[in-house]
């Protein structure tokens, strides 16, 4: 098994080797230098090259950087044309679907109601949504007709088995067992995102009635796991998933430029998604989502697992809390203790001989990360999403990297590992 590393031990251990600085308990995300958080100007100066670069090459249109350490935003930097049909360049304050990364903050909705005992991680999530009970796991499948043949699963899906993507559970269109594709498709499972006039309980429901890729526990299956929990939430408080997000985390982070559904007066600043085609960058067509999703439609799906827009700065505040251990602007989100354990390794050795382990919907990297290099230090934690985006933050450094793009099908773009490895690359003390 492998060893289960928590923030605070990740920190401790390298506390020897390398500078672990202190977290900011009560501060805002303020503007710094790089000087004086121990960052190299001419090192930042080389990633702005770089993404430059990767502009003028054609691998990616543009984005927005940002670098924080210690608290202070030492590097935000736009880049490229965020609508290059419509001559549109990149602004700091352009606003991202971030897709996987809503991930991460569903995750966090979870454990608030976690800390006020509202339910054990290892309770089956039948207890609170019934059509989850004793869940089959798929033994046949018929691509003539889709038709598919299952035999009991033998245990139930746990809300920690949600949480780490090992209950089995399937992610519809973009699953990579073409089976699932199909059976979610046709039992009409909305996948990422809609327009239309859906509520996430509909889709949940749906999804309870499918076999599963494997027994729960098994193995780990990207999933829509995190979208069960985010109508989980809706059971437990009787309120809409969008409405406890804003009321319990966004707006006592004051991250306001985070949405499911876009306000009118945010619209403008959504960045249209872009793909090539014949060498040239267009919006991304209407496939089994509408890119356009954030700011029409009936705004009515929720997704816990892909639905939210952001800026790197709101997003960056949301790690800072992390970093802070569940505090920031003085307001407690999650115990110190709470942070530990949703950083704590929480797939066994599902992952063995990786880089990564997984704890409470991050990635977490691992003493075999920090030897492959350009990940971080133990314990940095990350993730990223659908539409070209990504974030870390490591813990010991106290160091967050978020780049956000918005494309789809750019095989040639090489910023994404780039601009971690030059990030840490760029700690000059």
């Amino acid at each position: 098994m492998k060893y289960f590393i928590t923030l605070f031990g990740a920190v401790m251990l390298l506390g020897s080797c390398r500078q672990a600085a202190e977290p900011i308990p009560d501060g805002n995300l303020t503007v710094g230098s790089p000087e004086s958080e121990g960052l190299s100007p001419d090192r930042l100066d080389g990633i702005s090259r770089m993404l430059d670069q990767a502009v003028t090459d054609g691998q990616v249109p543009g984005g927005v950087a940002l670098i924080a350490r210690n608290g202070k935003v030492v590097y935000h930097h736009a880049f490229g044309m965020s609508d290059v049909q419509n001559n549109s360049s990149f602004s700091e304050e352009a606003i991202f679907r971030i897709a996987s990364q809503t991930k991460a903050i569903t995750a966090t909705a979870v454990m608030m109601l976690w800390e006020e005992g509202r339910f054990r991680l290892d309770d089956p999530i039948s207890r609170y949504i019934p059509e989850f009970k004793e869940p089959h796991v798929i033994t046949g499948f018929d691509e003539k007709d889709t038709t598919f043949t299952a035999e009991p699963a033998g245990m139930e899906i746990t809300i920690r088995h949600l949480l780490t993507h090992t209950s089995g559970i399937g992610y519809g269109v973009i699953d990579r067992d073409p089976r699932f594709r199909m059976i979610y498709k046709k039992a009409g499972i909305t996948d990422l995102f809609t327009t239309e006039d859906i509520p996430i309980e509909t889709s949940v429901l749906k999804l309870a009635e499918l076999p599963l890729h494997h027994k729960p526990g098994e193995n780990f299956t990207y999933s829509e796991g995190l979208d069960v929990l985010g109508y989980f939430v809706e059971v437990l408080t009787d309120m809409p998933f969008d409405s406890f997000l804003r009321e319990r985390i966004f707006d006592p982070l004051g991250m306001d430029d985070t949405w499911f559904y876009l306000p009118e007066s945010r619209a403008d600043r959504l960045v249209p998604v872009q793909h090539l085609k014949d060498g040239q960058w267009e919006h991304y067509p209407v496939t089994f989502y509408d890119p356009d999703y954030p700011v029409k439609g009936a705004r009515r799906f929720f997704s816990g697992g892909a639905g939210l827009s952001s800026t790197p700065m709101d997003y960056a505040v949301f790690l800072q809390m992390y970093l802070n251990k569940g505090e920031y602007n003085g307001i407690r989100l999650l115990s110190r203790t709470t942070v530990e354990t949703m950083m704590a390794n929480q797939i066994g050795d599902l992952w063995a001989n990786g880089p990564k382990d997984y704890g409470l919907a991050f990635g977490l990297v691992n003493q075999d990360g920090v030897g492959f290099g350009g990940q971080g230090g133990l314990g940095t934690f990350d993730w990223g999403g659908y539409f070209n985006t990504q974030y870390f933050a490591d813990p010991g450094e106290q160091l967050i990297g978020i780049l956000m793009k918005q494309t789809q099908g750019a095989p040639s773009d090489q910023t994404g590992w780039k601009f971690r490895q030059m990030t840490f690359a760029s700690v000059n003390d």
